[in-house]
């Protein structure tokens, strides 16, 4: 059997097909013998699926860990402190091996059992020396302080609530004040048994209610920079008796029982790659058999099965509810499709079981290509990378081809049962959220939006009439605890207009924006058909007589408009007000950002002598013979008028 049908094989099967996984992991330790590194590292991160078990999950982990010595580290590095009031370290290889499939170097440190508060309120701990990005905070009810009694009332037992909240927000207070970093805590995963009975869930002293209770409190405390990860729905979602088998914690201190450690470590390292930008934002669909049941084109739009009455047209319908939700919630959806482009369409407007309509697509393609290529396009049309689509077809040939043409799309296992369709993408967290933007909440009509400017730009064909037509308006302001998410969200997420990539977290920008020698500017742009929102975030730290452009990114869907001359405008002016005399630009090139190579040469920059081979640096004299550059944007609130 070839390499590709291998992985296509124990891809199909999760890995729960004995005799294609240990072939698998043979040929793997075979490559890794002959010292074929380069191609391993291509191949493991396919194989780092969501549901693979805890045994199977060790075995790459290890190939991982074996390859990372033999080459150098790559990816971006982020230091990550865990400490716990369990066992960590199965944990931590879980976590690695999820990071690294990300495309992250983790670097980790493990604090000894249960000392959790004693490393945060010792400044000479081993978790300040270490200086991470992210703390990760991993809890167990047991670690609960005072819980009410059974003779306790109400307004005690909010008492207790209300301290238990507080002995974790101080924490949160150091990580910010003094380390600087993220903080990632789990909640309290509740116990299935109930003292109390039936009563565990209302009476004052109920563990269930008190539980239930701190958890809220602390998912309403959490201020940026500060992420609950929801255990206690993992556990709920699994069965509390089979997540918390006890003889695990006893014997070992486990979170919970060893077959659920691989899903308890995803869930961690989701939130930390949705942290640094990785994540998907874009689900393309297949229609016939994954929307509804049945073929449009041979069934007719009476015959598709969709609707209530039927179970399997039940199922779909709930299907379509969910991914409605997630495109409400910020997440593109686009078709992917074999079939006639007039005859599906038709289902959408006139079927009256259709819960999804045209107007929640941001890309329809539906023709006879093959989906690679198709797939290639709806890309290429939102202007994303591959990397960040996943593909939902019920049809396991095209997922084959696919797989082994679009590496980067990522493609789950659908299951024959529609009624299982929701429970695979959730349980991938393909789209996982820190916080939900306003921007996110308007996407899919943002991508409308930019389909009528390009209408608009081929019917004028002129870029000055067609900018001028566009009637631009731009607020710019610092980053503040308004945009803190959102700007966090841009920083992380933005990959091909990003100047050096450099990845900062809510907590980064907080303490940033509050110091008197650095500069942030946010950009939000809006024109005549809608509001793009936030799209461009500045930082700039002043050295002597300079000012040293950190970051610059903007969103590409707003290239070309001339924001980037309206913001260097705008920080041209304010240097100048500050005494300063110098800009001083960098950039750090990486595979995806090429778009910006001679983004600071365009905007009148020189070489500087600085410039090394890992950083570009260019220089642009900022004294009172400089003009403004030229665009089409209205600066709210400004001094500055509309050039013309």
């Amino acid at each position: 059997m070839s390499m590709n049908e291998l992985i296509e094989n124990f891809m199909a099967t999760g890995g729960h097909h004995e005799p294609t996984t240990t072939e698998l992991l043979a040929w793997l330790k075979g490559e890794m013998k002959a010292g074929n590194l380069e191609n391993l590292a291509g191949i493991l991160p396919r194989l780092v699926r969501p549901d693979l078990d805890y045994t199977l999950a060790i075995a790459i982990h290890r190939l991982f860990k074996r390859v990372r010595q033999g080459r150098p580290a790559s990816a971006p590095n982020v230091k990550i402190a865990v400490l716990g009031s369990i066992t960590t370290p199965q944990i931590v290889d879980l976590l690695d091996l999820y990071l690294q499939a990300g495309r992250l170097s983790p670097h980790f440190y493990e604090s000894d059992y249960g000392v959790i508060h004693q490393e945060f309120l010792d400044p000479t701990s081993g978790l300040h020396r270490f200086k991470p990005d992210f703390v990760l905070i991993l809890t167990s009810w047991r670690d609960l302080g005072r819980r009410p009694q059974v003779t306790d009332g109400r307004e005690e037992a909010k008492r207790c609530v209300d301290q238990e909240v507080a002995r974790w927000t101080i924490l949160w207070e150091i990580a910010r004040r003094q380390l600087g970093c993220q903080v990632i805590q789990t909640n309290f995963a509740r116990p299935a048994w109930r003292a109390m009975a039936n009563l565990d869930a209302s009476h004052p002293a109920g563990l269930s209610r008190f539980i239930t209770l701190v958890n809220l409190e602390l998912a309403d405390a959490a201020t940026p920079g500060v992420t609950i990860y929801d255990l206690d729905q993992r556990a709920a979602a699994v069965g509390r008796w089979q997540w918390n088998d006890d003889r695990f914690y006893y014997e070992a201190k486990l979170p919970c029982s060893p077959e659920h450690m691989v899903d308890y470590a995803y869930g961690l390292a989701s939130l930390v790659l949705a942290q640094r930008g990785a994540v998907r934002k874009c689900l393309a669909l297949d229609l016939d058999n994954t929307l509804w049941g049945g073929v449009i084109g041979d069934d007719g739009l009476s015959g598709i099965c969709l609707g209530q009455g039927d179970p399997r047209g039940e199922a779909f319908v709930e299907f379509q509810r969910y991914v409605r939700a997630l495109r409400q919630r910020g997440v593109i959806l686009a078709v992917c499709s074999k079939n006639e482009e007039a005859i599906a369409r038709e289902a959408f407007e006139k079927h009256p079981e259709m819960v999804l309509r045209l107007d929640d697509f941001s890309c329809f393609i539906a023709n006879w290509d093959d989906k690679a290529t198709n797939l290639a396009r709806i890309a290429r049309d939102l202007n994303i990378g591959l990397d960040s689509v996943v593909f939902f077809d019920d049809n396991p040939a095209e997922r084959s081809i696919v797989r082994r043409l679009r590496p980067e799309v990522a493609v789950p296992e659908v299951p024959d049962d529609p009624s299982q369709f929701i429970r695979v993408l959730d349980q991938a967290r393909y789209f996982e959220l820190i916080v939900i933007s306003t921007e996110d909440l308007k996407r899919t009509e943002s991508y409308r939006a930019d389909s009528q400017r390009e209408e608009l730009a081929a019917s004028l064909g002129d870029l000055d009439e067609f900018l001028r037509s566009l009637e631009m308006q731009a607020r710019i302001e610092p980053v503040n605890p308004a945009n803190l998410e959102r700007s966090a969200q841009l920083i992380n997420r933005s990959n091909q207009f990003n100047l050096t990539t450099r990845r900062y977290t809510s907590a980064d920008l907080l303490e940033i924006s509050q110091k008197a020698d650095w500069i942030t500017r946010t950009v939000s742009l809006r024109d005549r058909f809608g509001d793009a929102g936030l799209i461009s975030v500045l930082l700039a730290r002043v050295e002597g007589q300079s000012l040293v452009l950190d970051t610059w990114l903007m969103s590409c869907r707003v290239l070309k408009r001339g924001v980037e001359r309206l913001l260097l405008n705008h920080v041209v002016r304010v240097a100048r007000e500050r005494g300063l005399k110098l800009l001083v630009g960098e950039y750090i090139p990486t595979p995806k950002n090429g778009l910006v190579r001679d983004h600071y040469p365009t905007l009148g920059f020189t070489h500087a002598d600085a410039s090394t081979q890992e950083v570009s640096r260019w220089e642009l004299r900022i004294d009172g013979s400089r003009n403004p550059l030229v665009h089409f944007i209205q600066e709210t609130g400004s001094r500055e008028p509309i050039d013309v």
